[in-house]
């Protein structure tokens, strides 16, 4: 198992690609703090993992939150010890054209994608550098390398991500700390299930393999990150979108 009794850290684990990978790491033997903002559904997804057979705890956060960030992954120390993984795959849209963005939708998408991940990444320092190893897992987009329309708020987060994931590379590599970036592209999520059949047809037409992507892909990008198969990779983003960055 390549995540053997390893403790790692999923955010926006009750759903989509965060569900995804919970299972994915779980079925290769890591104990999955699976942490959300929704309770209700965090926890009958947990309860559905354990019934496979699977280690997961459901654990309630607000990511934008400092206060919940520290006590979410205090009691994951306590359920769990210290912490090895942590991917920080919660996010949220409001878009909107720039003319009709409200600063409220703004600062609500800054507040989880990007300073929710400074949050969580600052908590879990600490048991890291206890450890003197750690995967750190940024979850940007292939908005916030090259933008797209109506996205002002999520781009500029993606993009943010891709700052700090460098960033953190260059500061905690010294400590045994692996810092890198997954880029997804269209991937069927239930965001991606609310927009209309004409211009899913359109997204599948920008990329060259012709379809979307499956949350297992994204998943499985994490898990390589998380693995010891990428030691020696470090302030990297992976792109995982089809080619549709060529």
């Amino acid at each position: 198992m390549r995540l053997k009794d390893r403790v790692a850290i999923i955010t926006g684990a009750a759903n989509g690609i965060g569900l995804k990978a919970s299972e994915v790491f779980a079925k290769e033997g890591a104990r999955v703090a699976m942490a959300d903002f929704n309770a209700e559904q965090g926890e009958k997804r947990a309860q559905e993992l354990r019934e496979k057979g699977y280690e997961v705890t459901f654990f309630q956060v607000n990511v934008a939150q400092r206060s919940s960030v520290d006590e979410m992954v205090e009691k994951v120390r306590e359920a769990y010890g210290n912490i090895g993984v942590l991917v920080n795959n919660a996010g949220i849209t409001k878009d909107a054209m720039l003319s009709k963005l409200s600063i409220e939708d703004f600062q609500a998408v800054l507040d989880v994608n990007l300073t929710g991940v400074f949050h969580c990444t600052q908590a879990v320092l600490p048991s890291m550098i206890e450890n003197g190893k750690g995967k750190i897992i940024n979850t940007s987009s292939v908005s916030g390398v090259y933008g797209n329309v109506g996205q002002t708020n999520y781009a500029a987060t993606k993009a943010g991500v891709v700052g700090m994931t460098k960033s953190w590379a260059k500061e905690l590599g010294r400590k045994g700390i692996n810092v890198n970036a997954v880029a997804p592209g269209f991937i069927e999520t239930g965001m991606t299930a609310k927009v209309p059949e004409k211009v899913l047809d359109q997204m599948k037409q920008m990329v060259p393999l012709a379809r979307l992507g499956k949350p297992e892909e994204i998943a499985n990008a994490y898990l390589f990150l998380a693995s010891d198969e990428s030691n020696y990779i470090n302030g990297a983003v992976l792109h995982v979108d089809g080619g549709i960055m060529m």
